[in-house]
């Protein structure tokens, strides 16, 4: 007979039903495993073989054949130990055929008979819910898994003996409970920001409609310190934004003790990053980045400084909202809906030639270092804007302006207008910034006034398409922070004020501060 087990191979946050069937028969001593397995599952037969013994129990003198049905699937990790040893237990007599039936089955096996943790046990879990079965993984996964809710059962042995002894009935093991729910940390306050107030009003904007963002400005203008502030200004994850990001982090193994939190993920690469850390991939396709962002911010300090191919493989994601790794035998996709933010200096020496100093790089260092970075690239970052130099007088002020708390009551009444938008138009997507084409012409039309001076800028700064839907978008964002139904023309003014520009009218094309007044006055 052959012994059949039920767990899963991970594509994506997809998690696939695999079968591991174990048979002994009789033949030269020898144990194979086939159905594509990677080299962390081929290795699993000297785990497998080596927690047995160290349970009391040896390998008969037979061919043990170990085989992950659907053969083409590719199998990877280390995952598959567990299931594997339970089917040769099955087998040799151990324990009853039928005692894992109703089970899926995921861990990996120490060479003393302990059950280490794995990856991906939530996605596992919710899986395996789906299916109606219940969940045996390891004992430090059982926190992650039992988030799955639902009715399922899950087992978390720290042992496979253990294990065993709970299938045979001599022993109960409890049924684990969820990992912690933390908190949000607390967030730097956006008062202590020092001028710069209309990068405020550009981070605010940033926030409530989820918009990507660029700023530009001199070493020790405040955009790193800008781009802190942002967590504290978004709000909450709902559940079910909570449960996509936690299955992220599930597979790329950052949920500690099983913890979960409500705080949106806030990422920030070094420039250095590959493109496997930056979109996902490797050996075992592992999430990057721009997944880990999910929900969250992307944050990318030194704009130019990143490798041109791995700046536009976000192009994609910016569009969809997921990324798709490409193999020769397989396709993995993992969500990735981020708010990209970016800074950068305007020249390499820093200043440009807008702060009125020498550049020692010559006469065209602003063209050369900005060209780094695609036009295509530049046209997805709904707002951009010049940031100055903070000035002596500005350090030596004290600190004013809005809390992070009074402008974060702003953000959250604008996201609650875009929830109920989104819900009466059937939406899935929230956000003014992910919201559908087709739904923008809807919400977003602005009045006469707004429309003719939507026109005229278009033909003036020579707008794309997706250059004037996303001005559409930001002036919406504008109107909900207003609570106003409508988009107006003082909506469309600022919203084109944060536009990249063409023409010469700026040395970096950037909007500078306090362009919202220039921009009404011109058209």
């Amino acid at each position: 007979m052959v012994a059949q087990i039920v767990t899963f191979a991970f594509h994506g946050v997809e998690a696939r039903p695999v079968t591991v069937q174990v048979q002994l028969t009789s033949g030269a001593n020898a144990f194979m495993i086939v159905g594509l397995p990677d080299k962390a599952v081929s290795e699993a037969r000297e785990r497998v073989s080596a927690a047995l013994y160290a349970v009391g129990l040896g390998l008969p003198p037979k061919r043990v054949t170990v085989n992950l049905a659907p053969a083409d699937l590719p199998k990877e990790g280390s995952h598959f130990d567990l299931a594997i040893a339970l089917g040769l237990l099955m087998e040799m007599g151990a324990v009853a055929r039928d005692s894992a039936d109703g089970f899926a089955v995921m861990g990996e096996l120490g060479l003393d008979g302990s059950i280490a943790a794995v990856t991906g046990a939530l996605p596992a879990a919710v899986a395996a819910n789906a299916r109606e079965l219940g969940l045996i993984c390891p004992a430090a996964s059982g926190a992650e898994a039992a988030w799955a809710g639902g009715d399922a059962q899950i087992i978390a042995p720290k042992s496979l003996i253990q294990l065993v002894n709970h299938l045979k009935g001599t022993q109960v093991i409890a049924a684990p409970e969820p990992g912690g729910l933390e908190p949000a940390p607390p967030s730097p306050d956006l008062k202590d920001v020092k001028g710069q107030e209309t990068a405020k009003r550009a981070l605010e904007v940033a926030a409530a409609g989820g918009h990507n963002l660029l700023m530009v400005g001199p070493p020790g203008a405040g955009k790193s310190m800008i781009a802190s502030r942002l967590p504290g200004l978004l709000p909450p994850l709902s559940p079910e934004e909570m449960l996509e990001i936690s299955m992220v982090q599930s597979l790329a193994g950052l949920l500690e003790e099983g913890r979960l939190t409500r705080a949106r993920p806030f990422r920030a690469p070094h420039h250095s990053a590959s493109m496997a850390a930056m979109i996902g991939g490797g050996v075992r396709a592992k999430p990057g980045e721009a997944s880990l962002a999910h929900h969250g911010v992307l944050f990318l300090d030194e704009l130019p400084e990143f490798s041109s191919p791995v700046l536009d493989s976000l192009r994609q994601p910016l569009e969809t909202g997921d990324v798709l790794i490409a193999r020769a035998n397989f396709h993995v996709r993992y969500p990735a809906r981020f708010q990209l933010v970016a800074a950068m200096n305007p020249c390499r020496c820093g200043y440009g030639r807008a702060s009125g100093r020498a550049c020692g790089r010559g006469p065209n260092c602003e063209e050369i270092y900005q060209s780094r970075i695609s036009g295509p690239l530049l046209d997805r970052m709904d707002i951009a804007i010049e940031l100055p130099a903070v000035t002596p007088a500005d350090l030596a002020a004290p600190a004013s302006g809005e809390d992070t708390a009074t402008i974060a009551r702003r953000v959250n009444a604008a996201r609650r207008a875009q929830i109920d938008r989104a819900q009466s138009l059937g939406a899935r997507n929230v956000t003014n910034a992910a919201v559908a084409d087709c739904h923008l012409e809807k919400i977003a039309a602005p009045d006469a006034d707004g429309a003719a001076l939507l026109s005229r800028a278009s033909e003036a700064m020579r707008l794309s398409a997706r250059a004037y839907h996303r001005i559409l978008r930001v002036a919406r964002t504008l109107a909900d922070l207003d609570g106003v139904d409508s988009v107006k023309r003082r909506h469309i003014a600022e919203a084109v004020s944060y536009r990249r520009r063409d023409d010469a009218a700026s040395p970096t094309g950037l909007a500078p501060v306090g362009a919202e007044s220039r921009a009404i006055h011109k058209f």
